[in-house]
Protein backbone atom coordinates (compact mmCIF):
# COMPACT_ATOMS: atom_id res chain seq x y z
CA UNK A 1 0.00 0.00 0.00
CA UNK A 2 2.75 2.45 -1.12
CA UNK A 3 0.51 5.45 -2.44
CA UNK A 4 3.31 7.67 -3.06
CA UNK A 5 4.63 6.08 -5.37
CA UNK A 6 4.80 7.22 -8.77
CA UNK A 7 3.03 5.23 -11.89
CA UNK A 8 3.59 6.12 -14.82
CA UNK A 9 0.18 5.84 -16.67
CA UNK A 10 1.06 8.17 -19.68
CA UNK A 11 0.77 6.10 -23.13
CA UNK A 12 -1.56 3.14 -21.01
CA UNK A 13 -4.47 4.15 -22.97
CA UNK A 14 -5.43 6.09 -19.34
CA UNK A 15 -8.68 8.65 -20.17
CA UNK A 16 -6.94 10.48 -17.26
CA UNK A 17 -3.62 11.22 -18.46
CA UNK A 18 -3.81 10.61 -22.43
CA UNK A 19 -6.96 12.29 -22.92
CA UNK A 20 -5.70 15.58 -20.82
CA UNK A 21 -4.07 17.22 -23.76
CA UNK A 22 -6.69 16.54 -26.94
CA UNK A 23 -9.36 17.36 -24.69
CA UNK A 24 -8.07 20.26 -22.13
CA UNK A 25 -4.87 21.75 -24.06
CA UNK A 26 -2.95 20.86 -20.98
CA UNK A 27 0.47 19.52 -21.85
CA UNK A 28 1.11 15.81 -21.52
CA UNK A 29 4.40 15.80 -21.00
CA UNK A 30 3.83 18.17 -17.48
CA UNK A 31 0.54 18.25 -16.86
CA UNK A 32 -1.06 17.02 -13.70
CA UNK A 33 -4.31 15.44 -14.60
CA UNK A 34 -6.70 16.33 -11.74
CA UNK A 35 -9.85 15.81 -14.06
CA UNK A 36 -11.52 12.15 -14.15
CA UNK A 37 -12.25 10.46 -11.09
CA UNK A 38 -9.91 8.29 -11.22
CA UNK A 39 -6.81 7.13 -8.88
CA UNK A 40 -3.10 7.17 -10.00
CA UNK A 41 -3.31 3.99 -7.48
CA UNK A 42 -2.92 0.48 -7.69
CA UNK A 43 -5.49 -1.64 -6.24
CA UNK A 44 -5.11 -4.32 -3.30
CA UNK A 45 -2.99 -7.32 -4.18
CA UNK A 46 -6.01 -9.31 -3.92
CA UNK A 47 -7.48 -7.67 -6.81
CA UNK A 48 -4.35 -8.21 -8.72
CA UNK A 49 -3.60 -12.02 -7.81
CA UNK A 50 -7.68 -12.20 -8.78
CA UNK A 51 -6.58 -11.07 -12.61
CA UNK A 52 -3.51 -13.29 -12.26
CA UNK A 53 -5.26 -15.89 -11.37
CA UNK A 54 -7.56 -15.63 -14.45
CA UNK A 55 -4.37 -14.83 -16.71
CA UNK A 56 -2.42 -18.08 -15.27
CA UNK A 57 -5.89 -19.97 -16.43
CA UNK A 58 -6.26 -19.34 -19.96
CA UNK A 59 -9.27 -19.50 -20.34
CA UNK A 60 -12.09 -16.29 -20.69
CA UNK A 61 -15.23 -17.86 -20.68
CA UNK A 62 -18.97 -16.07 -20.20
CA UNK A 63 -19.31 -16.46 -16.46
CA UNK A 64 -21.90 -18.44 -14.26
CA UNK A 65 -22.58 -19.03 -10.74
CA UNK A 66 -22.38 -15.63 -9.38
CA UNK A 67 -23.30 -17.10 -5.53
CA UNK A 68 -19.61 -16.29 -4.33
CA UNK A 69 -19.62 -12.52 -5.84
CA UNK A 70 -23.16 -11.77 -4.48
CA UNK A 71 -21.97 -13.14 -0.81
CA UNK A 72 -18.85 -10.95 -1.40
CA UNK A 73 -21.61 -7.82 -2.11
CA UNK A 74 -23.63 -8.93 0.91
CA UNK A 75 -20.59 -9.29 3.76
CA UNK A 76 -19.09 -6.14 2.11
CA UNK A 77 -22.53 -3.89 2.75
CA UNK A 78 -23.31 -5.87 6.23
CA UNK A 79 -19.71 -5.41 7.37
CA UNK A 80 -18.84 -1.99 6.33
CA UNK A 81 -22.09 -0.46 6.07
CA UNK A 82 -24.70 -2.39 8.61
CA UNK A 83 -26.93 -3.00 5.19
CA UNK A 84 -28.59 -6.22 5.07
CA UNK A 85 -28.73 -7.17 1.47
CA UNK A 86 -30.74 -9.91 -0.50
CA UNK A 87 -28.72 -11.26 -2.97
CA UNK A 88 -31.76 -11.75 -5.43
CA UNK A 89 -32.36 -7.63 -5.20
CA UNK A 90 -28.64 -7.25 -7.06
CA UNK A 91 -28.17 -6.67 -10.52
CA UNK A 92 -24.96 -6.13 -12.77
CA UNK A 93 -24.68 -3.31 -14.83
CA UNK A 94 -21.67 -2.30 -17.05
CA UNK A 95 -21.09 0.63 -14.59
CA UNK A 96 -23.59 3.25 -13.01
CA UNK A 97 -23.70 5.63 -15.92
CA UNK A 98 -25.12 2.30 -17.50
CA UNK A 99 -27.28 1.43 -14.18
CA UNK A 100 -28.59 5.49 -13.96
CA UNK A 101 -29.50 4.51 -18.17
CA UNK A 102 -31.29 1.47 -17.12
CA UNK A 103 -33.18 2.80 -14.57
CA UNK A 104 -34.23 6.45 -16.43
CA UNK A 105 -35.15 3.39 -19.31
CA UNK A 106 -36.94 1.22 -17.13
CA UNK A 107 -38.86 3.47 -14.58
CA UNK A 108 -39.68 6.54 -16.82
CA UNK A 109 -40.96 7.36 -20.47
CA UNK A 110 -39.33 9.52 -23.05
CA UNK A 111 -40.66 13.39 -22.16
CA UNK A 112 -41.04 13.14 -18.71
CA UNK A 113 -38.95 15.01 -16.02
CA UNK A 114 -35.79 13.31 -13.70
CA UNK A 115 -35.19 15.46 -10.55
CA UNK A 116 -31.77 16.27 -9.66
CA UNK A 117 -29.70 18.17 -6.65
CA UNK A 118 -27.27 20.16 -8.41
CA UNK A 119 -24.85 20.75 -8.89
CA UNK A 120 -24.33 17.23 -9.16
CA UNK A 121 -22.27 14.51 -11.56
CA UNK A 122 -22.16 15.32 -14.86
CA UNK A 123 -23.19 11.71 -16.58
CA UNK A 124 -26.85 11.93 -14.65
CA UNK A 125 -27.61 14.91 -16.96
CA UNK A 126 -26.11 13.82 -20.10
CA UNK A 127 -27.71 10.09 -19.89
CA UNK A 128 -31.34 11.66 -18.61
CA UNK A 129 -31.40 13.92 -22.10
CA UNK A 130 -30.08 11.26 -24.32
CA UNK A 131 -32.99 9.23 -22.89
CA UNK A 132 -35.19 11.69 -24.23
CA UNK A 133 -35.98 12.92 -20.99
CA UNK A 134 -35.87 16.38 -18.88
CA UNK A 135 -33.64 17.25 -16.26
CA UNK A 136 -35.39 18.84 -13.85
CA UNK A 137 -32.84 21.06 -11.87
CA UNK A 138 -33.35 21.75 -7.88
CA UNK A 139 -30.52 23.73 -6.92
CA UNK A 140 -28.75 23.03 -4.04
CA UNK A 141 -28.10 25.79 -1.20
CA UNK A 142 -24.51 27.38 -0.70
CA UNK A 143 -24.54 27.93 2.78
CA UNK A 144 -21.10 29.34 3.62
CA UNK A 145 -19.49 26.72 1.93
CA UNK A 146 -21.80 23.78 2.72
CA UNK A 147 -24.71 22.35 0.29
CA UNK A 148 -27.87 22.19 2.28
CA UNK A 149 -31.58 21.30 0.59
CA UNK A 150 -34.29 23.45 0.31
CA UNK A 151 -37.37 21.06 -0.07
CA UNK A 152 -39.82 23.58 0.09
CA UNK A 153 -38.43 25.42 -2.84
CA UNK A 154 -38.36 22.20 -4.34
CA UNK A 155 -42.14 21.13 -3.95
CA UNK A 156 -42.62 24.54 -5.55
CA UNK A 157 -40.56 23.26 -8.91
CA UNK A 158 -42.75 20.09 -9.43
CA UNK A 159 -45.65 20.32 -12.08
CA UNK A 160 -46.53 16.92 -11.86
CA UNK A 161 -44.68 15.78 -14.49
CA UNK A 162 -41.72 13.75 -12.79
CA UNK A 163 -41.38 10.67 -12.47
CA UNK A 164 -37.53 10.27 -10.69
CA UNK A 165 -35.06 12.07 -8.66
CA UNK A 166 -31.60 10.80 -8.72
CA UNK A 167 -29.60 11.45 -5.56
CA UNK A 168 -25.98 11.09 -5.08
CA UNK A 169 -24.96 10.02 -1.38
CA UNK A 170 -22.43 10.70 -0.61
CA UNK A 171 -22.48 13.85 -2.88
CA UNK A 172 -19.92 14.37 -5.94
CA UNK A 173 -19.13 17.35 -6.77
CA UNK A 174 -19.18 18.72 -3.24
CA UNK A 175 -18.25 15.94 -1.08
CA UNK A 176 -21.04 16.29 1.53
CA UNK A 177 -21.87 13.31 3.50
CA UNK A 178 -26.19 13.55 4.09
CA UNK A 179 -27.41 13.43 7.39
CA UNK A 180 -30.17 10.82 8.22
CA UNK A 181 -32.64 13.91 8.37
CA UNK A 182 -31.09 15.02 5.25
CA UNK A 183 -31.96 11.52 3.84
CA UNK A 184 -35.19 11.60 5.18
CA UNK A 185 -36.41 14.78 3.12
CA UNK A 186 -35.14 13.14 0.19
CA UNK A 187 -37.65 10.24 1.05
CA UNK A 188 -40.05 12.11 1.84
CA UNK A 189 -40.02 14.52 -1.42
CA UNK A 190 -40.03 11.61 -3.51
CA UNK A 191 -43.11 9.99 -1.58
CA UNK A 192 -44.93 13.75 -1.93
CA UNK A 193 -44.32 13.70 -5.32
CA UNK A 194 -44.78 10.11 -6.15
CA UNK A 195 -41.00 9.53 -7.50
CA UNK A 196 -38.69 6.44 -8.11
CA UNK A 197 -35.83 7.58 -5.76
CA UNK A 198 -32.47 6.23 -7.24
CA UNK A 199 -29.77 6.84 -4.70
CA UNK A 200 -26.40 6.28 -6.46
CA UNK A 201 -23.53 5.64 -3.48
CA UNK A 202 -20.89 5.04 -5.48
CA UNK A 203 -17.99 6.73 -3.11
CA UNK A 204 -20.04 5.46 0.02
CA UNK A 205 -16.56 4.09 1.00
CA UNK A 206 -14.38 7.13 0.70
CA UNK A 207 -16.07 9.16 3.99
CA UNK A 208 -13.30 10.71 6.43
CA UNK A 209 -13.03 10.56 9.65
CA UNK A 210 -15.79 12.20 11.85
CA UNK A 211 -18.52 11.56 9.46
CA UNK A 212 -20.50 8.12 8.86
CA UNK A 213 -22.34 7.63 5.88
CA UNK A 214 -25.77 6.29 6.02
CA UNK A 215 -27.20 3.67 3.62
CA UNK A 216 -30.41 5.38 1.72
CA UNK A 217 -32.59 1.95 2.69
CA UNK A 218 -31.84 2.02 6.34
CA UNK A 219 -33.69 5.40 6.36
CA UNK A 220 -36.86 4.68 5.86
CA UNK A 221 -38.34 1.50 5.20
CA UNK A 222 -41.62 2.96 3.70
CA UNK A 223 -39.60 4.41 0.84
CA UNK A 224 -38.67 0.64 -0.37
CA UNK A 225 -41.59 0.56 -3.06
CA UNK A 226 -40.04 3.06 -4.97
CA UNK A 227 -36.21 2.95 -4.06
CA UNK A 228 -33.32 1.69 -6.06
CA UNK A 229 -29.43 2.03 -4.82
CA UNK A 230 -26.45 1.62 -6.62
CA UNK A 231 -22.92 0.77 -5.46
CA UNK A 232 -19.47 -0.58 -7.28
CA UNK A 233 -16.28 -1.31 -6.10
CA UNK A 234 -15.39 0.70 -9.57
CA UNK A 235 -14.38 4.02 -7.40
CA UNK A 236 -13.94 2.28 -4.17
CA UNK A 237 -10.56 0.09 -5.43
CA UNK A 238 -9.54 2.45 -8.76
CA UNK A 239 -11.07 -0.88 -10.97
CA UNK A 240 -13.34 1.85 -13.14
CA UNK A 241 -11.95 -0.37 -16.37
CA UNK A 242 -14.23 -2.82 -15.41
CA UNK A 243 -17.35 -1.06 -15.75
CA UNK A 244 -19.07 -3.18 -13.51
CA UNK A 245 -21.84 -1.28 -11.20
CA UNK A 246 -24.73 -2.58 -9.02
CA UNK A 247 -28.32 -1.94 -8.66
CA UNK A 248 -30.13 -3.27 -5.86
CA UNK A 249 -33.78 -3.39 -5.92
CA UNK A 250 -35.15 -4.54 -2.91
CA UNK A 251 -39.36 -3.78 -4.04
CA UNK A 252 -40.13 -7.03 -5.89
CA UNK A 253 -42.38 -4.78 -8.59
CA UNK A 254 -39.65 -2.32 -9.47
CA UNK A 255 -37.10 -5.49 -9.62
CA UNK A 256 -38.93 -6.91 -12.43
CA UNK A 257 -39.50 -4.07 -14.26
CA UNK A 258 -35.88 -3.80 -13.90
CA UNK A 259 -35.03 -7.01 -14.81
CA UNK A 260 -37.36 -6.73 -18.20
CA UNK A 261 -35.16 -3.97 -19.56
CA UNK A 262 -32.16 -5.97 -18.79
CA UNK A 263 -33.22 -8.52 -20.40
CA UNK A 264 -34.29 -6.94 -23.67
CA UNK A 265 -31.12 -5.19 -23.96
CA UNK A 266 -29.23 -8.00 -23.37
CA UNK A 267 -26.80 -7.05 -20.73
CA UNK A 268 -24.23 -9.58 -18.93
CA UNK A 269 -21.54 -8.95 -17.02
CA UNK A 270 -17.74 -9.07 -17.69
CA UNK A 271 -15.87 -12.04 -15.84
CA UNK A 272 -12.48 -10.03 -14.77
CA UNK A 273 -14.78 -7.16 -13.49
CA UNK A 274 -16.83 -10.38 -11.60
CA UNK A 275 -13.59 -11.70 -9.96
CA UNK A 276 -12.04 -8.18 -9.05
CA UNK A 277 -14.84 -7.30 -7.52
CA UNK A 278 -15.46 -10.38 -5.70
CA UNK A 279 -11.44 -10.47 -4.30
CA UNK A 280 -11.94 -6.38 -3.38
CA UNK A 281 -15.24 -7.07 -1.15
CA UNK A 282 -12.98 -9.18 1.70
CA UNK A 283 -10.90 -8.33 4.81
CA UNK A 284 -8.24 -7.39 2.49
CA UNK A 285 -9.42 -4.91 0.62
CA UNK A 286 -11.18 -3.33 3.59
CA UNK A 287 -7.50 -3.39 5.09
CA UNK A 288 -6.81 -1.27 1.82
CA UNK A 289 -9.55 1.24 2.28
CA UNK A 290 -8.80 2.48 5.66
CA UNK A 291 -5.27 3.17 4.56
CA UNK A 292 -6.29 4.59 1.16
CA UNK A 293 -8.97 6.70 3.16
CA UNK A 294 -6.37 8.01 5.73
CA UNK A 295 -4.08 8.82 2.94
CA UNK A 296 -6.82 10.97 0.80
CA UNK A 297 -7.40 12.97 4.04
CA UNK A 298 -3.60 13.92 4.31
CA UNK A 299 -3.60 14.86 0.57
CA UNK A 300 -7.87 16.39 1.26
CA UNK A 301 -6.14 18.39 4.12
CA UNK A 302 -2.32 19.40 2.33
CA UNK A 303 -4.56 21.07 -0.92
CA UNK A 304 -7.25 22.87 1.27
CA UNK A 305 -4.52 24.37 3.27
CA UNK A 306 -2.48 25.64 0.10
CA UNK A 307 -5.21 26.45 -1.92
CA UNK A 308 -7.54 28.25 0.71
CA UNK A 309 -4.33 30.75 1.41
CA UNK A 310 -4.94 31.84 -1.83
CA UNK A 311 -6.84 35.12 -2.08
CA UNK A 312 -9.93 34.65 -3.51
CA UNK A 313 -10.35 30.97 -3.81
CA UNK A 314 -12.21 28.30 -1.19
CA UNK A 315 -12.30 24.85 -1.13
CA UNK A 316 -15.50 23.13 0.17
CA UNK A 317 -14.55 21.42 3.02
CA UNK A 318 -14.65 17.98 1.96
CA UNK A 319 -16.51 14.99 4.01
CA UNK A 320 -16.10 11.97 1.77
CA UNK A 321 -14.76 11.52 -1.89
CA UNK A 322 -11.04 12.27 -3.46
CA UNK A 323 -12.53 15.31 -5.32
CA UNK A 324 -12.41 19.01 -4.43
CA UNK A 325 -14.59 21.31 -5.46
CA UNK A 326 -12.97 25.01 -5.42
CA UNK A 327 -15.11 28.02 -5.24
CA UNK A 328 -12.89 30.69 -7.93
CA UNK A 329 -15.78 33.56 -6.94
CA UNK A 330 -14.05 35.48 -4.62
CA UNK A 331 -11.43 36.71 -6.88
CA UNK A 332 -13.67 38.74 -9.14
CA UNK A 333 -12.60 36.50 -12.50
CA UNK A 334 -15.01 35.75 -14.99
CA UNK A 335 -14.81 31.68 -15.73
CA UNK A 336 -12.50 32.03 -18.83
CA UNK A 337 -9.58 34.05 -16.83
CA UNK A 338 -9.64 31.10 -13.65
CA UNK A 339 -10.08 28.13 -15.99
CA UNK A 340 -6.97 29.90 -18.45
CA UNK A 341 -5.07 30.10 -14.94
CA UNK A 342 -5.27 27.10 -14.07
CA UNK A 343 -4.90 25.32 -17.33
CA UNK A 344 -2.74 27.48 -19.08
CA UNK A 345 -0.38 28.98 -16.44
CA UNK A 346 -0.43 25.89 -13.75
CA UNK A 347 -0.61 23.18 -16.55
CA UNK A 348 -3.58 21.50 -14.78
CA UNK A 349 -6.48 19.63 -16.14
CA UNK A 350 -9.89 19.82 -14.05
CA UNK A 351 -13.35 19.18 -14.47
CA UNK A 352 -15.18 22.48 -15.50
CA UNK A 353 -18.37 23.54 -12.62
CA UNK A 354 -21.51 24.05 -15.38
CA UNK A 355 -21.18 20.60 -16.51
CA UNK A 356 -22.58 19.75 -13.03
CA UNK A 357 -25.73 21.64 -13.60
CA UNK A 358 -27.19 24.89 -11.81
CA UNK A 359 -24.73 26.09 -9.27
CA UNK A 360 -21.30 24.79 -10.58
CA UNK A 361 -20.56 28.20 -12.46
CA UNK A 362 -17.88 29.42 -10.85
CA UNK A 363 -16.34 26.20 -9.66
CA UNK A 364 -13.71 23.94 -10.92
CA UNK A 365 -13.05 19.82 -9.54
CA UNK A 366 -10.21 18.70 -8.52
CA UNK A 367 -9.15 15.23 -8.67
CA UNK A 368 -6.91 14.57 -4.99
CA UNK A 369 -6.29 10.69 -5.66
CA UNK A 370 -2.92 10.59 -6.05
CA UNK A 371 0.37 10.56 -5.28
CA UNK A 372 0.97 13.82 -2.32
CA UNK A 373 4.43 14.92 -4.26
CA UNK A 374 1.41 15.91 -7.04
CA UNK A 375 -0.84 17.31 -5.19
CA UNK A 376 2.12 19.31 -3.39
CA UNK A 377 3.36 20.35 -6.93
CA UNK A 378 -0.34 21.08 -8.13
CA UNK A 379 -1.11 23.33 -4.80
CA UNK A 380 2.25 25.23 -6.17
CA UNK A 381 1.41 25.32 -9.44
CA UNK A 382 -1.98 27.37 -8.35
CA UNK A 383 0.14 29.50 -6.12
CA UNK A 384 1.88 30.77 -8.48
CA UNK A 385 -0.70 31.07 -11.20
CA UNK A 386 -2.65 33.45 -9.13
CA UNK A 387 0.32 34.95 -7.27
CA UNK A 388 -1.01 38.25 -8.20
CA UNK A 389 -3.69 38.08 -6.07
CA UNK A 390 -1.90 37.04 -2.16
Amino acid sequence: MNFDEIIERRGTHSMKWDMMEPIYGVPTEDGIPMWVADMDFRPPDCVTQAVRAMADHGIYGYFGDDTDYKAAIGWWMQTRHGWDVDPDWIFTTHGLVNGTGLCVDAFTEPGDGVVLFTPVYHAFARVIRAAGRRVVECPLVNANGRYEMDFAAYDALMTGEERMVILCSPHNPGGRVWTRNELQGVADFARRHDLVLVSDEIHHDLVFPGQDHIVMDTVDDGVRDRLVMMTATTKSFNIAGTHLGNVIIPDPDLRARFAGRMGALGISPNSFGMAMATAAYSAEGAAWIDALVAYLDGNRQLFDAGVNAIPGLSSMPLQSTYLAWVDFAGTGMDRAEFTARVEENARIAVNHGPTFGTGGEGFLRFNLATPRSRVQEAVERLQKAFADLQ
